[in-house]
């Protein structure tokens, strides 16, 4: 299945393009500002971004540029029909492509296919790493499968893309509202209390005393982390 990511301010945009492009079978990812789409780029793997070029925070030319400074996926701006110079500067920064509002879905449709089959065939998918072990943890993303020292385990589909989120980073603290955002692929608006409570249950399946985790660490102050026991015991 292809990942792809939905970067526009205007959440009825988002709403139709996901309403148009989930029945073609792809995975959707939203974001509402190009800072957003950047931090989601680097957590999760989207081949095709579909990109408003007037937006705050970071408009849609500097989040191109960005992104291009990385990547190489498809990425198709949205624009108005007075955006003219907006289309060319984003072409020569590296757009594949642009749809002018408003959409005619069977066209945004068309364009998404289009790219996509370019860029495979092109080789520009690359099958990512879908195991990832961290001491006696062991998560396929091929398989949905998760294993301790061996061991298979149930996990929710929450509990395990909260997993798949830490397991991939060994290392890097992510903060409840991050967690939430890029679980849940919503705005945390206070929700961080949801992710506390996903994380005792996660530490109650992978770790051996739960008080004592070995393997899902909270950083005070700061989020929660995965990474190989420490040698000088655990941490609280």
């Amino acid at each position: 299945m292809h990942n792809i990511l939905i970067c526009d301010d205007e959440g009825d945009i988002v709403a139709a393009l996901r309403l148009y492009l989930e029945p073609e079978g792809y995975g959707i990812y939203e974001a509402s500002n190009g800072r957003e789409a950047l931090e989601l780029v680097k957590n999760q793997e989207i081949h095709l971004v579909l990109l408003d070029v007037m937006m705050p925070e970071l408009d849609g030319i500097e989040t191109l540029s960005a992104l291009r400074r990385e990547h190489t996926m498809p990425v198709i701006l949205l624009t108005a029909k007075s955006e003219s110079s907006d289309k060319v500067l984003g072409l020569n920064v590296g757009a594949d492509d642009y749809v002018t509002k408003p959409f005619d879905p069977t066209e945004v449709i068309a364009r998404v296919r289009s790219q996509l089959r370019r860029y495979t065939n092109l080789g520009g998918i690359v099958k990512s790493q879908s195991r990832f072990i961290i001491g006696g943890v062991a998560l396929d993303d091929d398989e949905k499968a998760v294993t301790v020292d061996g061991d298979p385990i149930s996990l929710t589909p929450i509990e395990y893309s909260i997993l798949r989120l830490l397991i991939k980073s060994p290392g890097r603290v992510y903060s409840s509202a991050q967690i939430y955002e890029l679980v849940w692929g919503e705005p945390a608006y206070g929700s961080e209390g949801a992710v506390a409570v996903h994380i005792r249950h996660l530490r109650e399946k992978i770790e051996i005393t739960p008080s004592e985790p070995r393997y899902l660490k909270v950083v005070w102050g700061l989020g929660y982390k995965m990474e190989a026991p420490s040698e000088r015991g655990p941490a609280r």
